[in-house]
């Protein structure tokens, strides 16, 4: 009987210690990613910041870079193959895209893992070709302190994996946080991320967010792709 009781309250202790940790992640990126402006003020054609430079690798094995992105509009969002939450939308709103902006030849759609320990470029071909991805599609990994760096500081959103030892440290606080946090589940864990696509022009400039899990705001996304590769001195980066 003692034994069973032990073990019991072994049982609740792990619980409750597991909970600690997810509520202590939540309120970590909470408090990284609340909102600098109205939502319909971050869905409008602005300028919220320039992308750093970055290189990663596609799924092609192929290295890329931001100067590859150079002169084109992209769509950028943060996913990982074993998320089970809003990764799927994620991905087919991105495939939605790619159907309706077909011959749009400077539109690319760049989804960038959040678990790349676990997201070779090999597991990022098997998921690309689940949604029907073609070449102007980019799925990159790379290393894990770059990958989260480049969401907070360059893109400004939220990402952290609580079962990591201790979070990648970026040097600095995030200022501005646009995002949505949200509890992915895959087969090792909890990883937590932002839910929204980013608009970017020629000139690596943040134009957009929209949150891919709400088809009214990627309706204004859509809206901001015709009118942004519609207007080449919009989508070079030079100003009217």
């Amino acid at each position: 009987m003692a034994s069973r009781r032990r073990a019991a309250l072994l049982l609740a202790s792990v619980i409750a210690g597991s909970a600690l940790v997810v509520g202590a992640a939540a309120t970590w990126l909470a408090r990284r990613t609340a909102p600098a402006a109205s939502e319909a003020t971050l869905e409008a054609l602005g300028t919220y910041g320039v992308v750093p430079s970055f290189t990663l690798t596609e799924r092609s094995g192929r290295r890329v870079s931001r100067d590859d992105l150079r002169g084109l509009v992209w769509v950028v969002d943060f996913i990982y193959t074993e998320c089970t939450e809003t990764c799927p939308t994620q991905s087919l709103q991105l495939a939605r895209l790619q159907r309706e902006f077909q011959d749009a030849a400077d539109l690319r759609l760049v989804s960038i893992t959040v678990d790349p320990e676990h997201d070779t470029p090999e597991v990022l071909a098997r998921y690309a070709v689940r949604y029907g991805a073609g070449d102007r599609w980019w799925f990159l990994t790379g290393d894990k302190r770059d990958i989260y760096c480049l969401a907070q500081q360059g893109f400004h959103l939220g990402v952290v994996d609580p079962a990591a030892p201790a979070p990648p440290s970026c040097g600095q606080a995030l200022g501005f946080g646009p995002a949505r946090a949200w509890a992915s589940h895959g087969s090792k864990g909890l990883v937590m991320h932002s839910a929204r696509a980013v608009v970017v022009d020629g000139a690596a400039r943040i134009r957009a967010y929209h949150l891919a899990t709400d088809a009214e705001s990627m309706a204004r996304l859509r809206t901001n792709l015709r009118r942004l590769l519609a207007a080449p001195s919009r989508r070079e980066g030079r100003t009217q």
